[in-house]
Order: structure tokens, then C-alpha cells, then sequence
């Protein structure tokens, strides 16, 4: 995990993502997934580049059933981000970081 993001859980879920004042990137993923990795620099970029607009949380896939389920994250990476306890947009797959930038940047404003 990068300096700038944190570790989601079952545990902490509802507090810091459903409840966060701020949108919350989770980046669903599992350390056996490829394009996980190279997303990975990526998303610790955006963590330390939106800083104050944005928190990134990182959730394993596979520790995690329940909340992969839950949002019906099919395959991995997916990228969502929250918006007032709300998923707004979706990333599935690998993307270069100007095209998350693009998707991300409505929520944003």
C-alpha cells in the first residue's frame, strides 16, 4: 500500500467509505492479479496527487468476498469510487492513469 492509502475492510467499510465527507476510490484487488500491479503505481499517484479532493482505499479481493459481491465487482482490478456513501462511477480492468483521471475527475469537482 502507498503512503496515501489505506487498507478497506468489512470492518471499516460503512466508516470509511460509506461515511466519508470526501469520495473514496476503492481499488478492489488481489495480490495474485497481474493488471492489479500494474495499476498499482497509478492509484498511489492519484492518492498523493488528489490529496484533500479524494481518499484511495485498497480492499483484497479475496479477504473480502462479501464487499466483492456486494457490488458485483465481476473481475479485477475494478475501481470505484464513492460519492456520498454511493458508488458513482466504475473502472473495470486495466486503464492508463489519464483515462481514471478522466472518469474520476466529474466527481470531483
Amino acid at each position: 500500500m502507498g503512503s496515501r492509502t489505506f487498507e478497506v475492510t468489512q470492518g471499516n467499510f460503512q466508516n470509511e467509505v460509506l461515511a466519508s465527507q470526501q469520495p473514496v476510490l476503492v481499488d478492489f484487488t488481489a495480490d495474485w492479479c497481474p493488471p492489479c500491479k500494474m495499476i498499482d503505481p497509478f492509484v498511489n499517484q492519484i492518492a498523493e496527487e488528489y490529496q484533500g479532493k479524494i481518499r484511495v482505499g485498497r480492499l483484497d479481493a479475496d479477504a473480502h468476498p462479501d464487499l466483492t459481491i456486494d457490488y458485483g465487482v465481476m473481475g479485477l482490478p475494478t475501481l470505484i469510487l464513492f460519492k456520498d456513501g454511493k458508488p458513482v462511477e466504475r473502472i473495470t480492468g486495466y486503464q492508463p492513469k489519464g483515462k481514471i483521471e478522466t472518469k474520476l475527475a466529474p466527481h470531483l469537482a
